[in-house]
């Protein structure tokens, strides 16, 4: 078995060797990112929902989502960040890395500001706006201003970890991944236990765990990356490359907002359904997550593969690599839908006790359809990415937009019609308009 090639930077050339091979060894410290991204994410709702109480689990709930819905189009930056990068390296051309990352700082540090002002005081209404029960509006109003108000860590550990994966390298930023769960766990246990902290508690443990591992994660690409490394002068905006970035960026950016828009549609009428349906769909959204990992990851790996072989003007390896990435996920989602069917009730008892059974009914079966559904999220996945990586993103948003339209329509009419049914069909439905 040939050995993988290392690009100038030291982290994996794409360019060169099995397509099928490199997207596994690529996607596999991506898979385990988010694994564990997934298990980060969970840490604040279990301390919270053990030690603080159920009001409290609502209100990180909904905080996480207006969380996601502000910094969805920095996101879509880092995303774009990625590509670039990836089709710069593919290219072999060095300055231009440098000069992108030099663009990329330059602009974070210009939108963070009007960013975080905007999370803290958008926050309040857009929980009114998704009907956040009464009872857990202060607390999640709470949850939202502390987090928004430190939204610079995530950002900051989103664009590092972009800018790495660009380069070739996605085993290190699950390192510092690890890095930040663990710092959060810990954060969350002493600020709920020792101090007897409400919300703000994780809230806060979220913040600096983020910034912490963000600011680890730079010092080891300044260590690690000479090509990186920039004077002072070098440290302004580049208009040629921000006008590229934001080409790139924008789009994508606009497509996790849209995304993230259509889930808040959603869950405002999964809310209206009673506390039965939301705890189902609660337990089966959070199965759902974890199982989708594989899926999530080959998309994930598609941007930098389809980037670095479109710098290198290799165009059929794109077309390779896409068929390998497509037959592997449609192996995984077969799987995946046999696994729900004999282990969904099962899995749900992990986050219910086994006497709700009218809970466990609702999560078994919205995890039926969308598991269901997985071959068409292997398509959108993989095709998605793909095309983003080559450098097309404003036609990929199309299918962002579709999912977001076919969100709206399954809460607003399929869920009127078919009561919960309409809720379950959603997400295949959002695949399928994509």
């Amino acid at each position: 078995m040939s050995e993988i090639k290392r690009n100038g930077h030291g982290a994996m050339d794409m360019t060169q060797g099995s397509p099928t091979r490199l997207i596994v060894l690529f996607s596999l410290p991506l898979l385990a990112g988010n694994v564990l991204q997934q298990l980060y994410n969970m840490v604040d709702s279990v301390v919270v929902g053990n030690y603080v109480g159920s009001s409290a689990l609502t209100a990180v709930g909904a905080g996480f989502s207006i969380m996601f819905l502000i910094s969805s189009l920095f996101l879509g930056f880092s995303m774009g960040a990625t590509i670039m990068i990836a089709q710069y390296v593919g290219a072999g051309d060095q300055g231009a890395v440098g000069r992108t990352v030099d663009t990329i700082y330059s602009a974070l540090l210009v939108i963070i500001v009007p960013l975080t002002l905007l999370g803290v005081l958008a926050s309040g209404p857009l929980l009114t706006l998704i009907r956040v029960p009464q009872e857990a509006y202060e607390q999640a109003r709470t949850y939202c201003m502390v987090v928004l108000g430190g939204i610079i860590g995530t950002l900051g550990y989103n664009m590092n970890s972009g800018i790495m994966r660009g380069l070739g390298d996605s085993r290190t930023p699950l390192i510092f991944l690890f890095i930040a769960c663990v710092i959060n766990i810990v954060l969350d246990l002493v600020f709920v236990l020792v101090f007897d902290m409400g919300v703000e508690g994780p809230a806060i443990a979220t913040v600096l765990a983020q910034g912490i591992s963000g600011i680890i994660c730079l010092w080891y690409m300044y260590r690690k990356f000479p090509v990186l490394h920039a004077s002072r002068e070098e440290w302004r905006p580049e208009f040629s490359y921000m006008g590229k970035l934001c080409y790139i960026g924008i789009p994508m950016g606009l497509q996790y907002s849209v995304t993230a828009i259509g889930t808040l549609v959603l869950q405002a009428a999964v809310n209206g359904l009673g506390a039965a349906v939301v705890a189902g769909v609660t337990a089966g959204q959070k199965i759902n997550a974890f199982i989708q990992c594989p899926l999530e990851a080959l998309g994930q790996t598609m941007a930098p593969y389809a980037g670095q072989n479109m710098g290198a003007e290799k165009y059929d390896r794109i077309g390779k690599g896409l068929k390998s990435a497509v037959g592997m996920g449609f192996a995984v989602s077969v799987l995946c839908f046999v696994l729900a069917i004999f282990f969904g009730k099962q899995l749900t008892m992990l986050f219910v006790d086994a006497s709700e059974t009218t809970i466990i009914s609702y999560s078994y079966q919205f995890l039926l359809y969308c598991t269901g559904g997985y071959c068409l999220l292997t398509l959108v996945n993989t095709v998605r990415f793909t095309i983003q990586g080559m450098g097309f993103s404003v036609f990929a948003i199309l299918s962002g937009i579709m999912e977001m339209i076919a969100r709206i329509l399954a809460a607003t009419v399929v869920v009127q019609m078919i009561g919960f049914a309409g809720t379950c069909l959603a997400h295949p439905m959002a695949w399928l308009f994509a």
